[in-house]
């Protein structure tokens, strides 16, 4: 296959350990709501038109998570739902974490989907391209 570059810059697939995976750049967007959103629906668009079952790491380093963009990011993550066995995500606090399950669990769109919450980037994609536990 091919490597592409997805909307944020990350390259597609990504390699690792003898894996493959979907690396979503969503950090570093601060407390710019729109920019966040908007790439969010960019790489949604991006990774359902590669029709391939991969696990997702996506980085919110250094981007503020309000209300609003936890939404919208339940929503892209239901969107992309078809095509994720995992979802690995890294930068969250405990606060954004407790409202993103809150959410996941209001709309029932993640039944079997693994989700698990990282700090550390390199721990995060190592699950995701591990068996299943």
């Amino acid at each position: 296959m091919q490597i592409q570059k997805s909307p944020s810059g990350a390259m597609f697939p990504y390699y690792f350990k003898n894996g493959e995976l979907f690396g979503l750049h969503l950090g570093s967007y601060f407390a710019n709501e729109d920019g966040v959103i908007e790439m969010m629906k960019a790489e949604a668009t991006f990774f359902n038109k590669q029709h391939r079952l991969l696990g997702i790491w996506i980085d919110f380093y250094d981007t503020k998570l309000t209300d609003r963009v936890i939404k919208e990011f339940v929503a892209m993550i239901e969107h992309m739902r078809p095509y994720l066995t995992k979802l690995g995500i890294v930068g969250c606090s405990f606060i954004s974490r407790w409202k993103i399950n809150k959410l996941i669990k209001k709309t029932g769109m993640l039944p079997g989907l693994p989700v698990k919450y990282y700090e550390d980037p390199e721990e995060a994609k190592s699950w995701l391209v591990s068996e299943l536990e």
